[in-house]
């Protein structure tokens, strides 16, 4: 494609999708992004960026008139807190966003369409032990997602599938595994664990006693953004249509990601668990095999590195707004 291809990000005030418009400007593309509100943390890079509500569908119809292709982040999202609580909006939410921005999409004659979706599609049966076995592509089926956003993100890529065999319009679908890195949410319940553990580690003093929801013992893996975006572009040129993982298969518990935050800041804590809090599946970790084969690259930011400007970011942003409180929030 022309690199000054008008290109449109949705979600693009949020975490991920501001920094795919910042990667897609960068590489000489003409980037329209949409989303419901502004970046919260630096402006916008896009060359337009639009306020909209994509759960309308004549929202998703002047969102991508005039556009080649759609990168599609937009989506009602966060941490295990929020989406263990919020089943029934996030479902609604995003089925209509999805399902309006893609109709919208082929009917505006689109080239090529990338959906975000989630390693959250994976069957539970498959998470239950922290040493889990890497997840791979086919093991979606038989199905059984995590509930409300795992289920519709499941149920959005058969439909992408469905416009593609039934339409011939080009789809790409990617899996995030934990995304996580500078000018990323850190409170109010939507954050991620490395943020919301690194928001925790900065606003208490060394020695003190630092709350783990769950016992700590349940395992991830993690993607630092910039191999995040990198993978997303990736992706989208690449001419393999079925579901890829984009994650790392650098597996760590809770517990280990807060000792490797807690050493970055140069804090000793006393963890203490709370098993009663939502703490999601027992083990998740990213099978890259296809990835390597279809792309010939995969995500290679190792945890502690992607962690350093992590950690400092929130530090300096939460010493910015010293006067304001500091809230509890999910893992």
């Amino acid at each position: 494609m022309r690199k000054d291809a008008k290109v449109l990000v949705t979600g693009a005030g949020g975490f991920i999708g501001h920094h795919l418009v910042k990667y897609l400007v960068r590489r000489g593309y003409a980037v329209r992004g949409v989303d419901i509100k502004a970046p919260e943390y630096e402006a916008t890079e896009a060359d337009e960026f639009v306020i909209a509500d994509l759960r309308k569908s004549s929202e998703c119809m002047k969102a991508t008139a005039g556009i080649e292709e759609v990168y599609h982040l937009a989506a009602d999202m966060g941490g295990i807190g929020y989406i263990s609580a919020s089943h029934a909006g996030i479902a609604i939410n995003n089925t209509l966003i999805n399902a309006h921005t893609l109709r919208a999409a082929r009917e505006n004659g689109v080239k090529r369409f990338l959906f975000s979706s989630s390693a959250c599609v994976y069957p539970q049966y498959l998470q239950e032990s922290p040493d889990v076995v890497p997840l791979r592509e086919e093991d979606a089926f038989p199905a059984q997602p995590e509930e409300g956003y795992g289920l519709e993100k499941l149920y959005m890529e058969k439909l992408c599938q469905y416009f593609m065999d039934d339409w011939g319009f080009v789809t790409r679908v990617v899996r995030f595994h934990n995304v996580y890195g500078p000018l990323g949410t850190y409170d109010g319940g939507r954050e991620k664990a490395p943020a919301a553990i690194s928001r925790k580690v900065a606003a208490l003093p060394d020695h003190s006693e630092i709350e783990i929801w769950g016992d700590g013992k349940q395992t991830r893996s993690f993607m630092y953004i910039d191999d995040c975006v990198e993978g997303i572009f990736r992706i989208m040129r690449s001419d393999y249509s079925a579901p890829l993982n984009l994650g790392t298969d650098e597996l760590v518990s809770v517990d280990g990601l807060v000792d490797i935050i807690c050493d970055i800041a140069g804090k000793t804590l006393v963890k203490r668990h709370d098993p009663s809090r939502p703490q999601g599946v027992r083990g998740r970790n990213s099978d890259n095999s296809r990835l390597r084969s279809v792309l010939g690259w995969e995500p290679s930011t190792p945890l502690r590195v992607g962690l350093i400007p992590t950690y400092r970011w929130i530090e300096e942003h939460m010493a910015g707004r010293s006067h304001r409180p500091v809230q509890t929030a999910a893992e």
